[in-house]
C-alpha cells in the first residue's frame, strides 16, 4: 500500500490548512488512516485517526476541537482540517494506514506516506 500527504504550507497562528492522504494499492475500506505528526528534535506523535466506515473518528487532546478528520471512500482520501492553528503545531504530518489495532498507537501502522511540512509562525 501506498500513501501520498499533501497540503502542508507556511501560515500564520489561527489560520488554516486541509491536509490530505490518498492511498493506492489496496483496498482502502481495508484500512484505519491515522495522521501523526513530529516536530524538530521530538518523536512522532499520534494527532487523528478515523476508523474503516468514517463513523468512529479519535483525536489527541491538543488539537481536538480545532482538527476534523474526514474520509472519502470513494476518492480513497482522507483530510485533515486544521483550524486555529498554533505555532506548536509545526510539524512534519504523516499520514499512515493500519489493517489491525488501537488507532491511536503508532506501532500499529504498517504504511506511511512521505510527510508534508506544516509551519506555523506566530
Amino acid at each position: 500500500v501506498q500513501l501520498q500527504a499533501s497540503g502542508g504550507g507556511l501560515v500564520q497562528a489561527g489560520d488554516s490548512l486541509r491536509l490530505s492522504c490518498v492511498l493506492s494499492g489496496e483496498p482502502f475500506t481495508m484500512y484505519t488512516i491515522g495522521w501523526f505528526h513530529q516536530a524538530p528534535g521530538k518523536e512522532r506523535e499520534f494527532v487523528s485517526a478515523i476508523g474503516r466506515s468514517g463513523t468512529t473518528t479519535y483525536y489527541a487532546d491538543s488539537v481536538k476541537g480545532r482538527f476534523t478528520i474526514s474520509r472519502d471512500n470513494a476518492e480513497n482520501m482522507v483530510s485533515l482540517q486544521m483550524n486555529s492553528l498554533k505555532s506548536e503545531d509545526t510539524a512534519v504530518y504523516y499520514c499512515a494506514a493500519s489493517y489491525y489495532g488501537v488507532a491511536t498507537m503508532l506501532s500499529n501502522y504498517d504504511s506511511w506516506g512521505q510527510g508534508t511540512l506544516v509551519t506555523v509562525s506566530s
